[in-house]
C-alpha cells in the first residue's frame, strides 16, 4: 500500500492547481482565539498528551486506517487498485480525513519531513478517487452494494444516512488546515473542487435537503475563511436554514438529526448528540459571520437547556445508546450514560463558540468540564486505546478498544488533543483573555502591540498561576482578563443543574507585582486594567477545595448521592484502589477527605481519600455495613487497571447503596456464549427494575436476528441443580432486543447437550424472572438455547440456578 501511495504522489500532485483568493471575511466573532501556533505549552499535564497525540495516536490512527482499507478505498475508487469497498459504514472516508487534519495540526507545531511526506502521499490517493466533476465519496465510486441501504441508487438520494455531505464536512475541515500548515494546495483544490459542485447542487430554488449528519456547516465556514468566497458561508446558512422545513414535500428526518423543526425554533436538545453539536457549533460560526441574531438566541436558548437539565457532571452529553444522544430533561443515568467521546469534542466547540460570541465566563466553565473530564475519558493515557461511550458507573463491562468498526472518536481525538493550546487564550481589542491554566509562553497581537505572555502553574493538581507579561510598548494600557472558575466561585456550573454542598467562595487571592489586588469579577473574569511594563507579574491563588456535589432533585439517577471534585476535575473510586475491589455498594460517610498527589499512580494523578461504609446483604436479605477506606481517582484515569467495578456518584443515604451480595452458583462461574456483548452480565447479581433497565448491566445478540443462539455457565464443580431463572433484555422503544421466541435449558452430560425435562412449558414474560423448575440433573455445565424472534435480537439481564 506504501509503496502505491509514494509512486503516484509525484505524478498527481503536479496536476492539481490552486485557485482561491484571499479576501477577509466581512464578519466574525467579536472575540478572537489566540492560534494554537502561537501558544507554547511546556507543563506537566498538557504537554506530554499532546506529544503523545503527535508521536503515538496520529501514526496509530493512520495504520489503523491502512489495516483497515480505509486509504485502500481511495485508491481502488482512483482506479489505482483492483478492490472492493473495504469497511461496513459509508462514511469511513472521514477517518482518513479527521486524522489528516490532527497531522496537519501537529506539522504547524513540529515541523516533521516525514510525515509531511506521507500527508502527502495519501492526499494523492483522495485526489486520484474524486471524480470528474468533482464528487467524492468512494463508496458509491466502488458500487458498494452492500451498503446501498445507506446511500440508495443516486448521488444525493438518502441524505438522512448516506453521510455524503458529512463526508464532505471532514475534507473541507482537513483542507483548510493542511493549507494553513504547509501552504500547499494540493488538498485545498481537491476540498474546492467538491465544494464547487455541491453549491450548483444544492441551495434555493436547487435540491433544497439538509444533510442528514452535520459537519459540512462548520467545513464551509472554514473554507471561506480561507478563500473569502461568499458562496461558501451562505450554503452553511443554506444548509442551517433548510433543516426542519418540508420544501417540496420533503419529509423531516426528525428529532434524531434536529430536522423536526427550523433551527432558529429549536429550544431542546434533542437526538444524536455528535449531530447536534455539530449543528450549534455551526450556527455559532454563521451567526458570527452573518450577524443573524436569531441563530444567536436559538443557541442561548438551547445552552440554558443543556447545561441547565442535560449535561452530565463530567461535562458530557448524551445519555443513551439507542440513539447515541439526548434523553429527556434530566434523564441522566449513569451506568448507560452514552457521553460519545466525540459529542464531548462537538460539546467542547460549541461552548467555546459561545464564548466568542458573548465573553461569558460560564461557557468556559462548561468547555473545562468538558476537557478534563468526558473529553480526556475517551483516550488512553499511552495514545493507542479509546473509548466510544463514556460511563458514569460500571461493573466491568466496558473497555478502552484499539479502534471500532465504527472509528468515528480515534481520528477526531487526534485533531482535537492537537488544537488544545487555542483554547487557553482570547482577545478583543486591547482585552487579553486568559481562558484555561497551563505552563505556557504565548506571543499575542492585541489591537496596539504585541504582547508575551507566559504562565508557571502545576494547574489542575495546585491552584496557583504565576504569570509574567511583557508588552510591546511599555506602559501602554490593556486589560488582562483572568478566568475565575466557577468552581473557585462555588458554582459547578451557571445553573442549577448541581451544586456544591459547601457552596462558600474559595479564598481566591490576586496579586500584582507581589502586592494584593482587590477581586473586580464580570462575567467570571477579573479584570485588570493599566499601563503594563515589562516585567510585570501577576499571580492568581485559586485555591482547590474538596466539593461535594449533589444533583438537582429532578435528577432521579443521582438522588441520596454525592459526588466528589477538586478544581477541575471530578472523580471516580474504582476497583483496584478499593477494598474487595466494589465501590457500588460504598455509602460516602461526613468524614474528613484529603487529597494527595502520587507521582506514581496513572502518570501522576492527585487523590481523594476517606471513609466509606461498605454495605453487603446475606443469603438471607439481611443488610449490614462495615468502615473502610476510600480511595478516589480522576475520572479520566479509569480503566486503565483492568476491568471492574467504578462509580463517581456514590450514595449519601442507604436508597441509593447497591449492596454486594453473596456468591452464588450463577456468580461463581464462568460464563460464554455463542456471540454477543457482555455475557458476563447475566450473573453480576445486580437484578433489573424492569426488561428495558439500562441502568444495570445486560447481555444481548444484537445484531443477530431470528437465529437460535446459546450462553453457558461451567459451574467451579459439578453440582446438582433443578430451577432456573431468567429475566429478559427487552429494549422496545429504544432498539432492537425483544423477548425470545422460545427457549430452553440443556445441561452437560457425558460430553453431550441433553434438555432437561420438566411438565411446564417454558414462561416468556417481561419485566420479571421466568422460572422453570425441571428434574434434577447434575453437572458441570448448563446451557440456555435461546431462539429470538424473526427480526429481533434476544437478550438477558440476569440468569439464577439453584
Amino acid at each position: 500500500m506504501k509503496q502505491t501511495l509514494y509512486v503516484l504522489q509525484a505524478a498527481l500532485l503536479a496536476v492539481l492547481l490552486f485557485t482561491v483568493c484571499s479576501t477577509t471575511p466581512s464578519g466574525d466573532y467579536p472575540i478572537q482565539p489566540v492560534p494554537f501556533t502561537q501558544v507554547h505549552i511546556d507543563d506537566a499535564f498538557w504537554a506530554p498528551r499532546i506529544e503523545t497525540n503527535r508521536a503515538v495516536t496520529i501514526p496509530h490512527a493512520f495504520h489503523k486506517c491502512e489495516e483497515n482499507g480505509r486509504l485502500d478505498n481511495f485508491a481502488a475508487a482512483g482506479g489505482l487498485l483492483d478492490s472492493e469497498y473495504q469497511g461496513i459504514y459509508p462514511f469511513d472516508d472521514t477517518d482518513v480525513y479527521k486524522t489528516l487534519e490532527g497531522a496537519s495540526y501537529a506539522l504547524m507545531v513540529k515541523p516533521d519531513p516525514a510525515l509531511d511526506a506521507y500527508l502527502d502521499s495519501v492526499i494523492t490517493l483522495i485526489a486520484a478517487a474524486q471524480e470528474d466533476d468533482g464528487y467524492l465519496y468512494t463508496v458509491r465510486t466502488l458500487n458498494a452494494r452492500r451498503l446501498k441501504g445507506w446511500f440508495g441508487d443516486e448521488r444525493w438520494a438518502r441524505l438522512s444516512g448516506s453521510h455524503e455531505l458529512y463526508n464532505a464536512g471532514h475534507l473541507f475541515e482537513a483542507a483548510a488546515a493542511h493549507y494553513q500548515a504547509t501552504g500547499k494546495r494540493s488538498l485545498l483544490n481537491v476540498a474546492l473542487k467538491f465544494a464547487d459542485l455541491i453549491d450548483d447542487t444544492f441551495g434555493p430554488g436547487k435540491l433544497e435537503k439538509p444533510p442528514g449528519h452535520q459537519v459540512i456547516e462548520m467545513g464551509l465556514v472554514k473554507l471561506y475563511r480561507v478563500t473569502g468566497d461568499e458562496r461558501y458561508l451562505n450554503l452553511a446558512k443554506f444548509f442551517l436554514d433548510a433543516r426542519g422545513r418540508s420544501v417540496n414535500g420533503r419529509e423531516l428526518g426528525g428529532e434524531y438529526n434536529q430536522d423536526h423543526k427550523p433551527v432558529v425554533e429549536q429550544d431542546e436538545a434533542v437526538g444524536h448528540a455528535v449531530r447536534a453539536g455539530y449543528m450549534y457549533a455551526g450556527m455559532a460560526d454563521v451567526a458570527a459571520m452573518t450577524g443573524d441574531r436569531s441563530y444567536i438566541d436559538a443557541i442561548d436558548r438551547l445552552w440554558e437547556n443543556v447545561a441547565g437539565k442535560k449535561l452530565y457532571l463530567t461535562g458530557g452529553i448524551g445519555a443513551t445508546g439507542s440513539n447515541e444522544g439526548f434523553a429527556g430533561n434530566y434523564d441522566l443515568p449513569n451506568m448507560s450514560a452514552y457521553n460519545e467521546t466525540c459529542a464531548s469534542i462537538g460539546n467542547i466547540y460549541w461552548n467555546h463558540r459561545l464564548f466568542l460570541l458573548h465573553g461569558d465566563a460560564r461557557y468556559i466553565d462548561v468547555m473545562e468540564r468538558t476537557l478534563y473530564n468526558a473529553l480526556l475519558s475517551g483516550i488512553s493515557l499511552d495514545g493507542t486505546h479509546f473509548f466510544y461511550p463514556n460511563p458514569l458507573e460500571s461493573v466491568g463491562q466496558h473497555q478502552r478498544a484499539e479502534w471500532f468498526g465504527c472509528a468515528c472518536c480515534p481520528g477526531n481525538v487526534t485533531r482535537f488533543m492537537a488544537s488544545v493550546p487555542g483554547y487557553v487564550y482570547a482577545l478583543r481589542d486591547n482585552d487579553l483573555y486568559v481562558n484555561l491554566y497551563a505552563s505556557n509562553t504565548a506571543t499575542l497581537d492585541l489591537k496596539d502591540q504585541q504582547v508575551v505572555i507566559s504562565q508557571k502553574t502545576d494547574y489542575p493538581w495546585e491552584g496557583t498561576v504565576d504569570l509574567a507579561l511583557n508588552p510591546g510598548k511599555d506602559g501602554k494600557p490593556f486589560t488582562l482578563c483572568l478566568r475565575i472558575p466557577g468552581w473557585a466561585r462555588g458554582r459547578p456550573l451557571d445553573t442549577d443543574l448541581y451544586s456544591y454542598v459547601n457552596s462558600d467562595p474559595a479564598d481566591i487571592a490576586l496579586f500584582v507585582n507581589g502586592q494584593p489586588r482587590r477581586l473586580q469579577i464580570r462575567d467570571g473574569y477579573a479584570r485588570i486594567r493599566r499601563g503594563w511594563k515589562a516585567g510585570d507579574t501577576v499571580r492568581l491563588e485559586l485555591p482547590m477545595e474538596i466539593r461535594r456535589v449533589t444533583a438537582i432533585d429532578s435528577v432521579e439517577a443521582d438522588r441520596d448521592r454525592v459526588a466528589l471534585e477538586r478544581g477541575p476535575i471530578v472523580f471516580c473510586a474504582e476497583f483496584p484502589d478499593n477494598p474487595g475491589g466494589r465501590v457500588r455498594n460504598l455509602l460516602l460517610t461526613d468524614g474528613e477527605i484529603a487529597s494527595e498527589f502520587v507521582p506514581g499512580l496513572l502518570n501522576g494523578v492527585t487523590v481523594l481519600r476517606g471513609t466509606a461504609e461498605a454495605y453487603h446483604r446475606d443469603a438471607a436479605g439481611a443488610l449490614s455495613s462495615v468502615s473502610q477506606d476510600l480511595t478516589m481517582i480522576p475520572y479520566y484515569g479509569w480503566s486503565h487497571r483492568g476491568r471492574g467495578e467504578m462509580a463517581v456518584w456514590l450514595a449519601a443515604g442507604e436508597s441509593a447503596v447497591t449492596p454486594a451480595g453473596t456468591a452464588t452458583l450463577a456468580s461463581e462461574s464462568t460464563v460464554t456464549a455463542s456471540f454477543g456483548k457482555n455475557p458476563e452480565a447475566v450473573n453480576d447479581l445486580l437484578e433489573p427494575s424492569s426488561s428495558g433497565d439500562h441502568n444495570v448491566p445486560f447481555f444481548h445478540w444484537w445484531p443477530h436476528k431470528g437465529t437460535r443462539e446459546w450462553i453457558q455457565y461451567d459451574f467451579p464443580r459439578v453440582e446438582e441443580v433443578s430451577t432456573v431463572e431468567v429475566y429478559w433484555f427487552d429494549d422496545t422503544g429504544r432498539g432492537e432486543c425483544r423477548l425470545p421466541a422460545s427457549w430452553r435449558v440443556m445441561y452437560m452430560e457425558n460430553g453431550q447437550w441433553k434438555p432437561v425435562w420438566s411438565p411446564d412449558p417454558y414462561p416468556v414474560e417481561m419485566d420479571s424472572f421466568n422460572k422453570i423448575v425441571f428434574e434434577t440433573v447434575r453437572t458441570g455445565s448448563l446451557r440456555l438455547s435461546v431462539t429470538s424472534r424473526e427480526g429481533w435480537a434476544g437478550g438477558i439481564h440476569e440468569w439464577k440456578v439453584r
